[in-house]
């Protein structure tokens, strides 16, 4: 779970990166508040899960649905924030930096446990 997070945080790194290379200081700063609001949720999630393993090598089923709940509030929550807040947000590199951010799970497969 915590590689999961970790390729999100890099693939918002690779995001923001990138954007600046075609956008500039504005598009890095876009693609980085895109992936950061998918990726700090999920951290705080994966720690929670974390933090709610009992001796048995079990997630008790509530623990891992309010904390979906919560991390999906979230997301909503940051996603809206960024637009209110940051009023110039170059939305092709904000939707990339989510995109890239959401794909990593993809290829926390790849990544040898």
């Amino acid at each position: 779970m915590h590689r999961t997070v970790l390729l999100q945080f890099g693939a918002t790194f690779l995001a923001a990166v990138g954007a600046a290379v075609f956008f500039g200081a504005r598009g890095a700063l876009s693609a980085m508040c895109g992936g950061l609001a998918y990726a700090l949720p999920s951290g705080f999630f994966a720690w929670r899960l974390f933090m709610a393993y009992d001796r048995q090598e079990r997630v008790k089923v509530t623990a891992f649905v309010a904390g979906e709940l919560v991390k999906l509030v979230s997301v909503a929550g940051l996603l809206a924030l960024t637009a209110a807040v940051y009023g110039d947000v170059h939305w092709g590199a904000f939707l990339a930096g989510l995109v890239l951010a959401l794909k990593a799970n993809l290829f926390a497969f790849l990544v040898k446990t």
